[in-house]
Order: structure tokens, then C-alpha cells, then sequence
């Protein structure tokens, strides 16, 4: 997290929560959701407006974590701002090279960090979705072939699991609420 952030919360300790403004879709792209957007539906229909900015998506990004409760948030100085989720808390990106810390497959999070892969899971749509040392995450759409050679090589061995069920196995909020962990 960055400094500035944690001085800010130390500052002003007591700023309320804010919920529902920014969400997380499937790709790893940020949307801001204004009123109207949300009033129109949940996350990821409609989506609102995404964000473009690359110093913005990268001041998110180091300053995104999880709570007790599983809710995901990005801390905007003294406010917390909740995430809604599309699939999972992490877009995993990944490569096939000698760097990565998982051997021959590189899985990369936002800010250039390297996770280290644990075990993979399919679900009923045939997504693709890794649980490493730093969080469980969806494979992008367009790493599908490097994730394909990564099983075809025996490396991976995804099991099954409905989506429906893997927030609650692995322990994340899709949708985090004010009275509660929500989903």
C-alpha cells in the first residue's frame, strides 16, 4: 500500500466506506459505476465507464486488498471503496519462460508480480481459474493457449467446480454490501 494512503488513513480514520462505485470485470479491466449505472443493474451488466488511465489503474492496483471478510477494496486514501467482481479477485496474466517463480509458466499480476501456481479448476463454462500463493484468480481469455500447453505438458491438472460455488471455497465476495459479506 502505498504511503500517502497509509498516512491519509491515520489522518482521517473515520471516513465512511463507499460501495458499489468500482468493479472488477472478467478481462482485469476497472469500471467506475456511477448512480445511474447502478441503478441500472449488478455488475457486470451494466458495466459503466472503464477506466483508462494508466497511473489511476496502477494506483488501484497497489492499493488493492482484501478484508476479513473476503470483500476486495481498493483503500483511496482514507476511504475504502469495495469491489464488485466479475469472476474472482485476481486476472491472472501468463507466459511460458524459465523466469516465473512456478517453473515454466509465468503468472503475472498487475505491477509485475509473479505468482506462484498451486493447483487449477475448471467451471462449467470451461473458465480457467488458478489458486496461487497470492490469491485465486481467472486466467485472461487471451492466456488460454499458454494455460493449454501448461495442462498439456501434465503441469496442470484443473479439477471441476460449479462458479456458483468457488466464491465461498476459496473465500472472496463478488459483491461486498455495507450489512454484510453480501454475494
Amino acid at each position: 500500500m502505498d504511503q500517502i494512503v497509509k498516512a491519509a488513513m491515520r489522518k482521517w480514520p473515520t471516513v465512511p466506506h463507499c460501495y458499489g462505485w468500482l468493479a472488477l470485470d472478467a478481462r482485469g479491466d476497472w469500471y467506475l459505476r456511477d448512480e445511474p449505472t447502478q441503478a441500472a443493474g449488478h455488475f457486470p451488466r451494466p458495466k459503466g465507464s472503464r477506466i483508462e488511465h494508466e497511473g489511476l489503474r496502477e494506483f488501484i492496483e497497489r492499493n488493492y486488498e482484501a478484508d476479513a471478510r473476503g470483500c476486495w477494496y481498493f483503500q483511496n486514501g482514507p476511504q475504502r471503496v469495495y469491489v464488485e467482481l466479475e469472476a474472482a479477485p485476481w486476472v491472472f496474466r501468463l507466459d511460458e519462460g524459465p523466469a516465473g517463480p512456478s517453473g515454466r509458466w509465468r503468472i503475472s499480476l498487475p505491477g509485475e508480480r509473479q505468482a506462484r501456481y498451486r493447483a487449477a479448476w475448471l467451471d462449467e463454462r470451461g473458465r480457467l481459474f488458478l489458486d496461487c500463493d497470492l490469491g485465486f484468480g481467472l486466467v485472461h481469455s487471451l492466456d488460454t493457449d499458454v494455460a493449454a500447453l501448461a495442462i498439456e505438458a501434465g503441469d496442470w491438472q484443473p479439477r471441476d467446480m460449479e462458479f456458483a460455488r468457488m466464491p465461498a471455497h476459496f473465500g472472496y465476495v463478488l459483491r461486498p454490501q455495507a450489512d454484510g459479506p453480501g454475494s
